[in-house]
């Protein structure tokens, strides 16, 4: 009796020499040498070992845009993927997780002010691909060190809402000097909004009479990071 397809995916000549190709590619040139698809696929070996990946990893690329979105795609869309079964979704999130630990690694090892780049780039793993608004806030101690990341708010696709003295009592309960605010636009443009702008300036005017200082507030999309600090409107 013939075997029952894996995923739903066809087997192809090249498969095992393939995979032996792509493997040794990664280890002498590095990920740069890989587009987002081999990357992937190198991803989906672990979930689907006997048979070709190559079909769903360009499938995957060409549904949500690059290898980063297709590791941060929410669940119940990567479900709608066919092929894509729960051991190939635990494996992208398991990547995902991984990515986000090892970025916040960078954030905890050093003052926050004198690794902003490694700030921008947590947020950025962090939040960039959510398909709703989040508001993350980093508490920082007296040195700018990280106490605690925490998401306050998830929304929707365009709105979360933040209120200034929620975040200010959470600041003084985790005995914070100061904050980073973070959140995305699931757009992808970080460009800031009124909205965005207002909230940040209520949470500086609660937090100044207590002895918290607010250092920026930093909007991150698929299209890049906007810093309200250095874009002077705060």
């Amino acid at each position: 009796m013939a075997e029952a397809p894996e995923d739903g995916l066809n087997e192809a000549p090249h498969f095992h020499g393939h995979r032996d190709r792509l493997r040794a590619r990664f280890r002498s040139a590095g990920a740069l040498a890989l587009a987002d698809y081999e990357l992937l696929e190198l991803v989906l070996f672990r979930a689907v070992p006997r048979r070709d990946v190559k079909p769903l990893a360009k499938a995957l690329v060409d549904r949500f845009g690059s290898f980063a979105e297709v590791v941060a795609a929410p669940v119940h869309l990567l479900g709608e993927v066919p092929g894509v079964k729960d051991a190939i979704i635990t494996e992208l999130k398991v990547v995902e997780a991984a990515a986000q630990r090892l970025a916040k690694g960078q954030v905890k090892r050093r003052p926050a002010l004198s690794s902003w780049s490694a700030v921008i780039d947590y947020c950025r793993t962090a939040m960039a691909y959510a398909d709703r608004e989040q508001v993350r806030v980093l508490f920082l101690d007296k040195r700018n060190q990280l106490i605690a990341d925490e998401v306050l708010q998830t929304g929707t696709v365009d709105h979360a809402p933040v209120y200034p003295r929620e975040v200010v009592k959470r600041a003084l309960e985790v005995s914070a000097s100061a904050l980073i605010l973070c959140h995305n636009h699931p757009s992808g443009d970080p460009t800031p909004s009124r909205a965005d702008i207002d909230m940040t300036r209520r949470i500086i005017d609660v937090a100044k009479p207590l002895g918290i200082e607010v250092h920026d507030h930093i909007i991150v999309g698929k299209d890049g990071h906007a810093s309200l600090k250095g874009l002077r409107l705060i």
